[in-house]
């Protein structure tokens, strides 16, 4: 798959494409849906598919200081993207600037003049252009002066999550703001995850017997809520079953929020400086603080092995 940041880094011998549009935050089942339909369309057209996403956030940039808790950083949803079969991902840089392209001109310049679309496909809410002053309808108008086609997808993709709420991005947040890991991955497919790179804490673990790998997550990144969890640590390619705490050590009478990792049954781990992927499984208990160190050693112990049969299976 080409990445491409940016207009000017699309080779100008770029044929026709499909292409569809979005932030794609989380790459969860409904984003699968539209973008699996655009490589469809592709294929069948004999020209190649194309996803436009953002960086940064649109947020960030209309509204500083609103930037959502991010479900994925742009590199891993290149990754998601990329398996779903996409030929190219065009990552435009959203600036002040190019937030206030009209629909029209936003349509010209990059559907028309760099990617020579001959087909967009989107959902039914789709806005684009300054102020979201566009939407399908317009979208629709502007193809058919282009020789482009335009196509919604239903996107209503529903199961347990949410007591049935359409999947989005912001479902997700929600159920991985609350712990909800089991719904959380429903609407994505798959683990929640958040990346970072492993820095040195106060070492409690390691001291206990439980050395973890104190994760720097990458800013914004969607954090579960307080607790004990049952996932993985991924490191330099290797996936190991973990026991993940999120919270600020109550116990210790810690103050700041860490997630932390314990790569279960693993000794003599250096993972210092590494950039490494927590993926989250499910909810085990709350943070607690308990009355003495040896009743924390206990309830670790109850944890980690709870968490070990779950990564068995999982």
């Amino acid at each position: 798959m080409q990445r491409w940041r940016g207009l000017e880094e699309i080779p100008g011998d770029w044929g026709r494409s499909v292409v569809t549009i979005g932030s794609f935050d989380g790459v969860h089942r409904g984003h699968q849906l539209i973008i699996n339909r655009a490589v469809e369309r592709a294929r069948e057209r004999g020209v190649r598919s194309v996803v436009v996403t953002f960086d940064p956030h649109p947020s960030e940039v209309v509204r500083p200081g609103s930037h959502p808790p991010l479900l994925a950083p742009q590199p891993r949803r290149a990754e998601l993207i990329e398996a779903l079969g996409v030929d190219a991902v065009l990552v435009l840089p959203f600036t002040t600037e190019f937030s206030k392209e009209s629909p029209e001109e936003f349509f010209r310049q990059v559907l028309v003049d760099a990617l020579h679309a001959c087909l967009v496909v989107e959902g039914p809410n789709f806005r684009f252009g300054h102020r979201a002053a566009g939407d399908v309808a317009l979208l629709a108008e502007l193809g058919r002066a282009a020789d482009c086609g335009v196509e919604v997808v239903d996107l209503q993709v529903r199961g347990n999550a949410g007591d049935g709420e359409p999947f989005s991005s912001t479902l997700t947040r929600r159920l991985v703001a609350a712990g909800d890991l089991a719904g959380a991955n429903e609407v994505l497919g798959r683990p929640h995850r958040v990346e970072g790179v492993v820095v040195r804490g106060a070492q409690r673990g390691r001291e206990l017997g439980y050395p973890t790998a104190n994760v720097e997550t990458v800013p914004h990144s969607a954090i579960p809520a307080d607790g004990v969890y049952a996932g993985w640590l991924t490191a330099d390619g290797e996936r190991m079953p973990a026991a993940i705490s999120v919270g600020t050590n109550p116990t210790f009478d810690g103050t700041a929020r860490t997630v932390e990792a314990y790569a279960i049954d693993r000794v003599g781990l250096d993972l210092y400086g590494l950039h490494v992927a927590v993926e989250f499984l499910t909810y085990l208990r709350g943070m607690e603080k308990f009355d003495s160190i040896e009743a924390l050693l206990v309830r670790m112990a109850e944890d980690v092995k709870r968490a070990r049969e779950l990564t068995e299976v999982g």
